[in-house]
Formats: C-alpha cells, sequence, structure tokens
C-alpha cells in the first residue's frame, strides 16, 4: 500500500515562503515514474502546480507558479518537497502529494487523470 502524507503548511503573509514535505511509503527512481503536488484553492478545481520524474528528475512546472516554486527530492530518501517563495493570497489553498507509479507515459505531467496515489493534503493560508 502506498501512502503520502504531507506536512509544512500553515498561515503566513503574502511575501512569505513555505517548505512542504511529503513523506512517501516508497522509494521511487524510475523513468516511468512521477512525484508531484497539486492545489485546490476553495471554490475551484485541483489543479497541478509541479511534478518530477523520479528517474532523472525532470519536472514540469504550471506557468502560474514558474519562478516561485521548487519542486525536488533528496536523492535516496522517500520525501518530495515543494518550496513556496513570495507567496500570494491566490496560493491559499489545499496542497495535495501524488504519485504516479503506473507508468502513464505521460510523465512528468501535471494531468491529475494519471496520478493514482494521492495524501490527504496540507493547508496552506496565504493573508495579504
Amino acid at each position: 500500500q502506498v501512502q503520502l502524507v504531507e506536512s509544512g503548511g500553515g498561515s503566513v503573509q503574502a511575501g512569505g515562503s513555505l517548505r512542504l514535505s511529503c513523506a512517501t511509503s516508497v522509494y521511487t527512481y524510475s523513468m516511468s515514474h512521477c512525484m508531484g503536488w497539486f492545489r485546490q484553492a476553495p471554490g475551484k478545481e485541483r489543479e497541478g502546480v509541479a511534478v518530477m520524474r523520479t528517474g532523472d528528475g525532470d519536472t514540469s512546472y504550471d506557468d502560474s507558479v514558474k519562478g516561485r516554486i521548487i519542486i525536488s527530492k533528496e536523492p535516496f530518501e522517500n520525501i518530495l518537497y515543494l518550496q513556496i517563495d513570495a507567496l500570494k493570497p491566490e496560493d491559499t489553498a489545499i496542497y495535495y502529494c501524488a504519485a504516479d507509479l503506473g507508468g502513464s507515459g505521460h510523465c512528468p505531467s501535471l494531468v491529475e487523470a494519471d496520478f493514482e496515489y494521492w495524501g490527504q493534503g496540507t493547508q496552506v493560508t496565504v493573508s495579504s
């Protein structure tokens, strides 16, 4: 059973930074596997933020967060990170960690349907 547990969310003021963590129950290092972060703002659909192919570290970012967000994974660790800088009120959302271990063929992709494992989410609230 694959488990993903997010942490690091909280309430911050605009302009601040946060680093989210996702602890996973499996170690993956594959050109067919992706891990990523999605978010869901109040009243909106869940959207892809950043994903990483675990085999070579290739990444994909949503255009709205490029330059402010970095996805990373320490070698040989089962932890995925998301560094968010220059936080804006519109970044307020529940942030979910997800894993594509089924070889969707689209990795790195921001397509939600490609990811079969999900964490419970961590809340990020940004005040102006």
